[in-house]
C-alpha cells in the first residue's frame, strides 16, 4: 500500500466520524445534549440495508430508504420517549439523561444483534460500478460516493444552518434555551428536528461506511466514541470544524499502523484525545454564542 494509497482511506474514516460527529452538533445546537446512540443508529442503518438485500431480495435502493427510515424512527422516539421524559422529571439535570442514553446505545446494539444476528455482514455500496485508478491508487466507488455525499452534506448543513429557517431556529435555541422559551420561540419542536436531522446524517453516514468496513451489531459504540473524539478535535465553532477532527482522526488512525504499528493506535488516539482535553477543550473551532 502506497501512502498515496493511504490517504484515500484517511479521507473515508476521516468523512465517516466527521458525518457522526456532524450528527453530535446539530444535536448539541439544537437541544443541548449529546446523544451518545449516533453510532448504533449509523449500524441499524447499514445492517437494516444489508439484510433486507441479502434476506429478503429487497432492491438496493428501496433497503435504503428503510433503513435510514428505522434511524429516523428510533432517533425521533429517543427523544420524546427517553431523554425529554428522563429530563422532565430530573429537573433538567443532564446526568439523568446521559445514562438513560448509554442505555439506549446498548439496547440498540443488543437488539441489533437479536434482529440481525451476531455475524458480521457485507456492506451494500450504493454505487457499483468499476474501481477508478489514478497512478497506482485504487479508489472504490463507494469511497467516491462518502466522499461527495460528505462534501455535500456539510455543505447543506452550512448553508441551512445559516438561511434556512428551521437552521436558523436550531441556533437560536442552541445560543440559550432559556431564552428561546421565553421569546416563545418552538423549542420542543427544534429539539426533535435536532434529534431527526442527527438521525438522517448518522443513517447516512454508516450506510456509505459499511462497504469499507463492513457490519456488526456491536459496531455502534466504537464508531459513536469516534464521532465524539471527532467533535472534540474539530470543535464547534463551524459546521465544518466536525469534519476537520474526523479527517485529523482518519490519518492518526491510518498512518500510526503504517508506520509504528497497529499496536500504538490506541495510545496515540487517546494522546490526541487527553491533549485537546487539557490544552483545547474548545477544539480547532469554537462557537461563539451571540450577545
Amino acid at each position: 500500500m502506497t501512502d498515496l494509497q493511504i490517504w484515500v482511506s484517511v479521507l473515508e474514516m476521516g468523512c465517516f466520524y466527521g458525518l457522526i460527529a456532524l450528527g453530535y452538533l446539530l444535536v448539541l445546537q439544537g437541544a443541548g445534549f449529546f446523544n451518545f446512540a449516533l453510532g448504533p443508529y449509523a449500524t441499524v442503518a447499514g445492517m437494516t440495508t444489508a439484510w433486507l438485500v441479502a434476506e429478503h431480495e429487497v432492491p438496493l435502493w428501496p433497503a435504503a430508504f428503510l433503513g435510514l427510515a428505522a434511524v429516523v424512527a428510533l432517533s425521533v422516539l429517543t427523544e420524546l420517549v427517553v431523554v425529554r421524559r428522563v429530563q422532565s422529571r430530573s429537573s433538567g439535570s443532564e446526568l439523568p439523561a446521559l445514562v438513560a442514553i448509554a442505555a439506549v446505545l446498548f439496547m440498540i446494539e443488543q437488539s441489533a444483534g437479536l434482529a440481525f444476528g451476531h455475524q458480521p455482514l457485507a456492506g451494500q455500496s450504493l454505487l457499483r460500478t468499476a474501481p477508478l485508478e489514478f497512478g497506482g491508487v485504487v479508489v472504490q466507488p463507494y469511497a467516491v460516493l462518502l466522499i461527495g455525499v460528505t462534501v455535500l452534506v456539510f455543505a447543506a448543513t452550512a448553508l441551512w444552518i445559516r438561511y434556512g429557517r428551521s437552521g436558523r431556529l436550531l441556533r437560536a435555541v442552541g445560543d440559550g434555551e432559556a431564552t428561546a422559551r421565553l421569546l416563545g420561540l418552538p423549542v420542543a419542536r427544534v429539539r426533535l428536528l435536532a434529534f431527526a436531522v442527527s438521525g438522517v446524517v448518522a443513517g447516512v453516514a454508516g450506510l456509505l461506511f459499511a462497504p469499507k468496513a463492513g457490519l456488526q451489531f456491536d459496531s455502534g459504540l466504537g464508531w459513536t466514541l469516534n464521532g465524539f473524539l471527532a467533535l472534540v478535535v474539530g470543535g464547534t465553532r463551524t459546521v465544518w470544524g466536525p469534519l476537520a477532527g474526523g479527517l485529523l482522526l482518519g490519518a492518526v488512525q491510518m498512518f500510526v499502523p503504517y508506520y509504528l504499528g497497529s499496536e500504538f493506535v490506541s495510545y496515540v488516539v487517546l494522546g490526541v484525545a487527553l491533549v485537546f482535553f487539557a490544552f483545547r477543550p474548545e477544539g480547532i473551532f469554537v462557537w461563539r454564542v451571540r450577545t
